[in-house]
């Protein structure tokens, strides 16, 4: 993920131009019938989607788009056979002007189901549900209730946040809040960071997202109990497109898509403990610099930020480690295993890298093909940490249970059934502890969350900091050409 930590200058400049691209799009449909319906889009040839900038909807990875909502429509528009056009916005009321204005056939952004919006929209089947939590800096006083709130309170405006506080302003009426359209949620969280605001509302979706780098982002209270979070269609239009999506979100629900995309964004991160955050961001500034070059030559075939994740949770990046099992070095090598390698000294950063990356390949290379990324990568870190005979048993205990055994959240929930003897009596390799391996994919999973996050920040700054520096290289010769210019002229 940025996964959405873009510089605020750069999105001003990014926020601009989509608006001057949204002005043309709406001068082209003039041309166009407003209504929208699915024959239009058939016959088009693509769905336009509206939706929001963020962790939990939509956001630009170096590989491509991304994004729960991102994936979930990529999956709607290639059931219909058309191409997927998303139209992203950092305005909610940008985002609901498009769908009256035709701009966008319908909204995909985790948006909650209210009453004020039901009197003026429709929504397709609901697909989660969040509830919303206020916040605060670790630190500061807890508030556990509305009456604690004594410092500056500030939501995004026309959300559903601002919605439940005018109705708790019935009941309490010293509740008071500001609203804004010119900060998004993340930028919100950094105000409270940085000591320029003491409280805000987010959804509890996001917030685990955003944990994983502002681990000083604490709960105080919930603030409002879970609602269901649905797609957004203009309430006076075709019904065509509505009973598109009741029946596209009937097949979703029923073949495990929408599972298996939970546990893609957020499956891996219902936990969430502040020690271990804090201590591996630490790590990441002041270690692993150390250790970067290596992982990024040897991880070429792959991510070299998720080898770096292995390590860490194998190691914490120290290269003299061991355990009591007889595993040492960066990436924890067994004698046999490292030998297998070819590699001389276990305790040798680098040969370590090397051997882990080799091994882990090779984890990637026995995984059937038909099994699909990112679930492929999960079973090979379970293959890495358990082995690869007791994750086929595990595989195999789904599928006789009625499950996927190709898909990790499916085989996740029965790993650990490898510790009860009526199961593993049954299998070929017996007993495993198969609690460990699911601990071990996930704690891997929010590691490389957090790092990779941190790393394509660093690459927006560096960015940011070439754009500066060329702006006043540019800056400053042209204030020598003036001066120039003036001693000629005199």
């Amino acid at each position: 993920m940025t996964l959405f930590r873009i510089n605020i200058e750069l999105k001003r400049l990014a926020f601009y131009c989509l608006s001057v691209v949204l002005i043309l799009t709406l001068s082209a449909c003039k041309q166009e019938p407003k209504e929208a319906s699915l024959q239009r889009i058939l016959d088009r040839g693509y769905v336009t989607v509206g939706t929001l900038f963020g962790p939990t909807s939509y956001y630009i990875r170096s590989e491509g788009p991304a994004g729960f909502e991102y994936d979930l429509a990529k999956v709607y528009a290639d059931s219909l056979g058309v191409e997927l056009k998303m139209v992203p916005s950092y305005n909610l009321d940008e985002l609901f002007q498009m769908l009256e204005t035709g701009a966008v056939d319908f909204i995909a952004a985790g948006l909650s189901v209210t009453d004020k919006r039901r009197d003026k929209y429709r929504f397709a089947p609901s697909y989660d549900s969040v509830s919303q939590k206020l916040v605060f800096k670790q630190g500061n006083k807890r508030p556990r209730k509305i009456s604690d709130l004594t410092g500056s309170l500030m939501v995004t405006a026309n959300s559903s946040h601002v919605e439940n506080l005018e109705f708790l302003k019935q009941s309490n009426e010293h509740l008071v809040w500001s609203e804004t359209s010119e900060f998004d949620r993340e930028e919100l969280l950094i105000r409270i960071l940085n000591d320029e605001l003491d409280y805000t509302i987010i959804d509890s979706n996001t917030l685990a997202v955003n944990r994983r780098y502002y681990p000083e982002i604490s709960i105080g209270f919930t603030i409002k109990k879970p609602e269901p979070l649905a797609w957004v269609v203009p309430k006076h239009t075709n019904d065509s497109i509505l009973a598109s999506l009741v029946e596209f979100f009937g097949q979703v629900h029923h073949n495990g898509t929408l599972l298996a995309l939970d546990d893609k964004y957020y499956g891996h991160i219902e936990k969430f403990n502040y020690v271990d955050t804090r201590t591996f961001i630490k790590a990441v500034e002041e270690k692993l610099p150390k250790y970067k070059p290596l992982f990024e030559k040897h991880g070429k075939d792959m991510d070299w930020r998720l080898l770096a994740a292995i390590s860490y949770q194998e190691s914490h990046w120290n290269p003299k480690a061991r355990s009591h099992t007889g595993v040492r070095g960066m990436m924890m090598l067994t004698l046999p295993t490292a030998k297998q390698m070819g590699i001389k000294s276990r305790l040798d950063a680098e040969q370590s890298i090397q051997g882990g990356a080799k091994y882990f390949k090779q984890m990637i290379n026995k995984m059937p093909d038909r099994i699909p990324l990112p679930d492929r990568i999960w079973f090979a870190l379970a293959s890495y940490n358990v082995g690869f005979g007791h994750l086929n048993d595990a595989r195999i205990i789904t599928q006789r249970q009625g499950g996927d055994p190709d898909r990790w959240f499916e085989v996740k929930e029965r790993l650990p059934l490898l510790k009860q003897k009526k199961y593993y009596k049954k299998t070929k390799h017996g007993y495993a502890r198969g609690d460990e391996p699911v601990h071990y994919v996930e704690s891997i999973r929010r590691f490389y969350d957090t790092l990779t996050l941190m790393d394509e920040k660093s690459q927006q700054n560096a960015i940011e900091n070439t754009i500066k520096s060329k702006a006043q290289k540019n800056s400053s010769e042209s204030l020598e050409q003036i001066n120039e210019t003036l001693s000629e002229v005199e």
